[in-house]
């Protein structure tokens, strides 16, 4: 908790020099960004080797995973990816400052070969048939997706399902009454 409440307070420090999260949510760090990304924890395997977080911007929910995973998972790694590099450099700032094995790319997410990853992760980066297309060529073979939506995920499944086949278990968002967690599995191009 106190490793959580000192990443809010880096991004908050932060955030009025190269944007990191909006000017409007930064009064509402804790529930917006930090609760919401925390919850997509319960979703993930109890055991993983590699976590990619696509479109890292402020490190949510990137960081915040690599610092839950710290003490029980202490082998389990994190790519963060970010082609902007002042949010590159802060996510390096952060892993450093709280000793995550983590690594920053700061390359867009379709330049960088293929992870092998067992979960991929994004928030607010894209919508989902882009983000499928992202996330395929990173997963390996048994690998998931968790992606955090909002009151637009109905139609955005639908348009997935359009190019994509996947398993998907849908769920409430704990933060935001019209928010949906996907969790996304078995993926291919239809």
């Amino acid at each position: 908790m106190a490793e959580l409440e000192r990443f809010a307070g880096l991004v908050q420090k932060w955030s009025p020099k190269i944007n990191l999260v909006s000017a409007r949510s930064l009064d509402d760090i804790w529930q917006r960004h930090v609760v919401d990304s925390v919850q997509l924890y319960r979703f993930a395997p109890d055991r993983f080797d590699h976590w990619v977080d696509l479109g890292s911007g402020a490190g949510f929910p990137g960081v915040v995973m690599a610092l839950l995973s710290k003490r029980n998972l202490t082998e389990s790694r994190f790519t963060l990816i970010e082609s902007d590099q002042r949010k590159a450099a802060f996510l390096r700032t952060a892993i450093r400052e709280f000793g995550l094995n983590a690594v920053v790319l700061s390359e867009r997410i379709e330049a960088v070969a293929p992870l092998g990853a067992n979960v991929v992760s994004a928030r607010a980066l894209a919508a989902l048939v882009q983000l499928l297309e992202l996330s395929a060529r990173h997963l390996g073979p048994d690998g998931i997706c968790l992606f955090p939506k909002g009151r637009r995920a109905e139609d955005e499944i639908a348009a997935a399902r359009k190019l994509w086949s996947f398993d998907l278990d849908d769920q409430q968002s704990r933060t935001d009454p019209e928010g949906r967690i996907l969790k996304i599995e078995r993926i291919s191009r239809d």
